[in-house]
């Protein structure tokens, strides 16, 4: 099952943390299963995949808000303590 964006965006860290180490097991799983010829659905691995890239956006959104956010209120205390 695909994750959408918005669905991921609801999750904590630490759900979302979670969630990347079972992608990144079953992706190490599905490697083997290509490597030893038994995997029948190869379109699973492109999903997983995508869903992987999915949730380190997501993750990589949150820290650039955040950063964003420190910088503001840097700013702020600044021009605070200036006035």
């Amino acid at each position: 099952m695909t994750m959408r964006a918005s669905e991921i965006r609801e999750m904590n860290a630490a759900q979302i943390t979670q969630h990347l180490a079972d992608y990144k097991q079953e992706m190490f799983n599905l490697r083997f299963s290509v490597a030893t010829r038994k995997l029948k659905n190869h379109a699973r691995f492109q999903v997983v995949r995508r869903d992987v890239a999915r949730l380190l956006t997501v993750l990589r959104e949150r820290e650039i808000d955040a950063l964003y956010a420190a910088e503001v209120a840097e700013l702020q205390a600044l021009v605070n303590a200036g006035a």
